[in-house]
Parts: structure tokens; sequence; C-alpha cells
């Protein structure tokens, strides 16, 4: 799955790529509002973590991943 994150104050948005499936991600994003720690981790597809406040959340996109074309060729 990637994930496009958008951060209060940021000028870019935060890409994971992520194994997890949509449904996960939904869930741990409603924990992480639930929680007292009140932090977002997920954790990409190479297993490293991601953690971001949640008062920062501007918004989460949830989609597939796409491949990424190179070079010139027939579409």
């Amino acid at each position: 799955m990637e994930v496009k994150i958008g951060v209060q104050n940021a000028p870019r948005e935060l890409v994971v790529e992520s194994d997890q499936n949509a449904d996960e991600i939904e869930q741990a994003v409603r924990q992480a509002f639930n929680s007292k720690a009140n932090l977002l981790t997920l954790i990409d597809h190479r297993k490293r973590r991601v953690v971001i406040p949640v008062s920062r959340l501007a918004y989460l996109e949830i989609g597939e991943s796409e491949d990424r074309r190179v070079g010139f060729g027939a579409m």
C-alpha cells in the first residue's frame, strides 16, 4: 500500500510504501487518535518505523502502489 501523509505546516507530503493493507493502516490511525501517546506509527516495506504526532496530521491518502514506468515505450 502507498500511504500519502499530509503534515500541518510542512510543504511536502510524506509517502510511505507499506506491506500493511488499507484496513490495517486505517485501524492504526484510529488507535493513534484514541491512545494517550497520540502518535501514529506505520511500518514501511523495509521494516522501518515512521512516527507522526496525531496533532500534526492534515490528511492521509491510502491507495494501491503504482509501478513506476521508466523510459520510452508503447502505452
